[in-house]
C-alpha cells in the first residue's frame, strides 16, 4: 500500500490524468443514472388479464385461463404460471427467472398472448398484459378540474392527454380515476322490428359478427413475428347505424331503420375531486428503470402543450408528486459533499499543508464519482439509502 501511494506521489501527471478520467467519467455517469425516491426492485412478474361480462368461474376457466395458459407455458424462461378464474373475467399471474431480460420476455408474452387470441370466445375483450413493478405508487397525479364543462369534453381531454403520456417509454401506465366509460347506446324500436319481421336477437347478433377482429395467421420477418388482423370493429355512431340487416327487394334494412343510436356512458364506478370539485385524474407510474425526474418534466411538458388549448373553465394542477423530493435529495448529497470538502481542506491545509491538502480533498469528490460510475455500469438508481449510507 505504501508502494502505491508512494507511486502516486512520485508520479504527479499519472495521477492528475488519472483523477481526470475518473471525474469526466463520473460526471457522464451522475446524468445517466437513474434518480429514485426509493430503491429500485425489479420484479419478473407479468399480469394477463381478460374480461368477458356475465361469464360464469366454470367457463371462465374452461374457455379464458385454459387456452391463454397452453400458450404461456410454452413461452422461455417461464418459471411458474397461476391462474385465477372468476366471475367475468380470468387472470395469470406470470413469473419468469430472474435473470431473464424483462424487456424479452415481454416481447415473447405479447406474441403467446396473439396466438391464443383466436381460441377465446370472441364476445371477450382484448387481453391486458400489464408488467407489475415492486413500487406502484404513482410519482405524479395529474387532476383536471371543472363543474360546468360537459362530461364529455373533459373525459375526451383526459384521454387524448393519458394516451400521450403512455407512449413516453419511460412510463408504465397512466391509471384514469373519476371518469365513465363511454360507449355506443343501441335503442330498439319494437315496433319497427314487428314491421320487418326481425326480432332483437338478429340485430345483436348482428352487431357481434360486424365488432370483432379476425386473425389472418402471422408474417415472420426474420426480424420478428407479426400478428396479422382483418379489422372490423365498431368506432363510431355512423359504424353502427350503417349495418346492414337483411334486404327487401332493391332496398337495404340497415339498423337505422329499426333502432336508435346514441353515444351514452356505463355507471359510475370511481369519483375523483378535488379541493371538493368534480375532476378527473391520472395517476401515472414510471417503469422501474425511469429517471422520475425527467419522466416527471417530460409528462408536465406535454400537459403545459395541451394547456393553451383547453377550456378557459378547466383547472389542470399537480399533486403527490414524488420529483420534487428526489430533486431535494440530489441537493442534499450536493451539499453534503461540499461541507465535508471544505471541512477536511481546512483540517489537511492546517495538520500538512496547502499542497497536500488539496490532494486528500479531491479524493471525496473523486471516491464519489468513482462510485457512481461503478452504480450505473451495475444499473443501480441514485435513491434515499444511497445517500444514507
Amino acid at each position: 500500500m505504501n508502494a502505491l501511494i508512494d507511486a502516486a506521489v512520485t508520479r504527479t501527471r499519472t495521477t492528475l490524468l488519472m483523477m481526470a478520467m475518473v471525474l469526466i467519467a463520473g460526471l457522464i455517469g451522475l446524468n445517466s443514472i437513474s434518480i429514485e425516491a426509493e430503491p429500485t426492485i425489479e420484479v419478473p412478474f407479468f399480469a394477463v388479464m381478460i374480461y368477458h361480462e356475465g361469464i360464469s368461474p366454470e367457463d371462465s376457466e374452461r374457455l379464458l385461463v385454459m387456452p391463454m395458459e397452453r400458450e404461456l407455458r410454452s413461452v422461455e424462461g417461464v418459471r411458474e404460471l397461476t391462474a385465477y378464474a372468476s366471475e367475468g373475467s380470468a387472470n395469470l399471474m406470470v413469473e419468469f427467472d430472474a435473470m431473464f431480460d424483462l424487456d424479452e420476455a415481454l416481447v415473447d408474452l405479447r406474441e403467446a398472448v396473439d396466438r391464443a387470441k383466436p381460441e377465446l370466445p370472441s364476445t371477450a375483450e382484448e387481453p391486458i398484459i400489464q408488467e407489475q413493478t415492486a413500487s406502484e405508487y404513482p410519482i405524479l397525479q395529474i387532476n383536471f378540474v371543472a363543474e360546468d364543462v360537459p362530461e364529455r369534453t373533459l373525459y375526451n381531454i383526459a384521454l387524448d392527454i393519458r394516451n400521450e403520456i403512455e407512449a413516453l417509454p419511460e412510463v408504465l401506465e397512466a391509471q384514469m380515476q373519476g371518469h365513465r366509460e363511454e360507449v355506443l347506446e343501441v335503442i330498439i324500436d319494437p315496433a319497427a322490428l314487428e314491421a320487418y319481421q326481425l326480432s332483437a336477437e338478429d340485430l345483436i347478433n348482428m352487431i357481434v359478427r360486424n365488432n370483432r377482429l379476425i386473425p389472418a395467421g402471422a408474417i415472420d420477418t426474420g426480424e420478428g413475428r407479426f400478428s396479422v388482423k382483418v379489422p372490423s370493429v365498431i368506432e363510431t355512431a355512423r359504424d353502427v347505424y350503417d349495418l346492414p340487416i337483411r334486404t327487401n327487394g332493391d332496398a337495404v334494412i340497415t339498423l337505422r331503420d329499426v333502432a336508435e343510436v346514441r353515444r351514452t356512458f356505463k355507471d359510475r364506478v370511481s369519483y375523483a375531486r378535488v379541493n371538493g370539485q368534480r375532476a378527473i385524474s391520472l395517476n401515472m407510474i414510471k417503469r422501474a428503470s425511469a429517471n422520475i425526474i425527467d419522466t416527471a418534466d417530460k409528462a408536465k411538458a406535454i400537459v403545459e402543450r395541451h394547456r393553451p388549448n383547453l377550456p378557459s373553465k378547466i383547472e389542470v394542477s399537480y399533486t403527490l408528486e414524488q420529483a420534487p423530493f428526489a430533486k431535494r435529495q440530489v441537493a442534499e448529497l450536493q451539499g453534503n459533499i461540499l461541507t465535508a470538502l471544505a471541512l477536511v481542506m481546512i483540517l489537511v491545509v492546517a495538520a500538512m499543508g496547502f499542497r497536500s491538502g488539496v490532494i486528500v480533498g479531491m479524493g471525496i469528490p473523486v471516491s464519489f464519482l468513482f462510485s457512481l460510475i461503478i452504480l450505473a455500469y451495475i444499473g443501480f438508481t441514485f435513491n434515499l439509502s444511497l445517500i444514507h449510507i
